[in-house]
Parts: C-alpha cells; structure tokens; sequence
C-alpha cells in the first residue's frame, strides 16, 4: 500500500512538482491550494504525511499546523514545513506549533524523499 502525503502550497509549480516527484517514489500524494483546502483535505483523506508551505493566503502554515495538532483526528501526523523562510524564530515557530521538520525550497528530490521514507517507515 502506498503512503499517503497532502502537499499544501499556493504554488501550482510546486505542487506539481511535490505531486510528480513523490509519486515516482510510490507515494500517493494529495494537494490542495492553501491552508483551508488543506485542513478539508486532511479530514478526507486520513495521509501519513503532510508537507505544508508557510505562506498562503486564506490559512498560514502556523495555521494549517494549528489546526491539525488541535483537531479530532490523527493528531500526531508528521508535518514537515516546506518554505523559502529559513528563519530560527520562525522554525522555532513551527516546532512549537507542532511541525515535525523544515526543508527549504527548493527542495532536493533525494533529501526530501528520504525523510518522508523515513517518516512513514517505507
């Protein structure tokens, strides 16, 4: 069974990007356009993973990791923040909040790959 990912980021070129790498690697992966369609989208889809960019509009990142680490359902997901913010108040932002980890975009395919493999334990 593949490992279910929701990828949330307003970018397009990024989801496609996260979408096409991640399922060459045999992950199934969901996207959604911000932070709201990502909470809605989660609710749905039960994933082992979620990559989450910081800045959206409509719901944040801070957000989106808020609202999972609050909610009902599988509230220990890991939550890796996908950003061009590098920032330590901003990574210490994140964790407090409940973000498992932070890569930077761009992002390298080898690096992220291997820590959602590491993450879902395929």
């Amino acid at each position: 069974m593949k490992a279910q990912v929701l990828a949330i980021d307003d970018s397009r070129t990024i989801r496609t990007l996260l979408a096409a790498t991640l399922e060459e690697y045999d992950f199934e992966v969901t996207t959604a356009v911000d932070g709201v369609d990502g909470l809605e989208k989660f609710a749905e889809t039960a994933p082992r993973v979620v990559i989450t960019d910081i800045n959206m509009p409509n719901l944040d990142g801070f957000g989106v990791i808020e609202g999972i680490r609050t909610g009902s359902v599988n509230k220990t997901v890991p939550i890796i923040v996908l950003s061009t913010e590098s920032g330590a108040e901003l990574k210490d932002r994140a964790r407090k909040a409940g973000a498992t980890g932070w890569i930077v975009k761009p992002f390298d395919e080898a690096s992220l790959v291997s820590v959602l493999k590491r993450i879902t334990g395929i």
